[in-house]
């Protein structure tokens, strides 16, 4: 009857699996870091704006690691939460948890700035190319930025799932040796020696009678 109830609680469903929760975790991180290296905002600038009166208009890539720098480090935090997760305890899980969400409320945050207001996000990049601060300019949004934000939120939902698909794993530590569930179970050596003779015999086997 007990090994039926262990093997029972063991079996954890498909969505709560660690190996599950883990990947999806370092997978959505990943993508919303992917989008960071790619371009977010096309931005047209015309001859004008680069001291070049009569030049045609010249396009100006902006990345997103530009147009929102939190997001690569934010995405970075979300993925050593979810790599951590894998070994941490039980009160550790309720951090990661809390750090992974965070994580992805700033990513959607710094996204959603971007997709409210793409000319400001592009304002670094357009002053790096013209040399003019404040400068109007024509700024075309990819699908990016969109990616990002939705990739933020399922991440975010990943995290939540942390701690209650966490009761069905199995965690390993020092307390679980052979020789303390021994103990437990009531098979553990006597608690002192018999005698002197008994005493060192313990000691020549390394084992402290104190």
């Amino acid at each position: 009857m007990p090994a039926a109830d262990t093997q029972g609680r063991s079996a954890a469903p498909r969505w709560a699996r660690k190996s599950t929760v883990v990947l999806a975790i370092v997978v959505l991180a990943l993508a919303v870091f992917g989008t960071t290296t790619q371009t977010w905002l096309a931005v047209n600038l015309d001859g004008s704006q680069l001291g070049q009166a009569g030049s045609p208009v010249e396009s100006l890539s902006v990345q997103g690691s530009k147009a929102a720098t939190t997001v690569t480090a934010l995405a970075l935090v979300a993925l050593a939460g979810g790599l951590a997760a894998a070994i941490a305890g039980a009160i550790a899980r309720w951090i990661i948890t809390v750090i992974v969400v965070l994580a992805s409320a700033g990513i959607i945050a710094a996204a959603s700035t971007v997709l409210a207001n793409p000319l400001a996000a592009a304002q670094g990049s357009i002053a790096a190319a013209t040399g003019v601060s404040g400068g109007q300019a024509d700024v075309e949004l990819t699908a990016f930025p969109i990616i990002a934000v939705v990739a933020g939120c399922l991440l975010a939902l990943a995290g939540l799932v942390i701690v209650p698909a966490s009761r069905f794993w199995k965690t390993r530590t020092k307390y679980d040796s052979p020789a303390v569930l021994g103990a437990k179970q009531g098979s553990a050596t006597p608690a002192g020696p018999a005698d002197e003779i008994d005493s060192w015999d313990r000691l020549s086997r390394g084992d402290d009678p104190t």
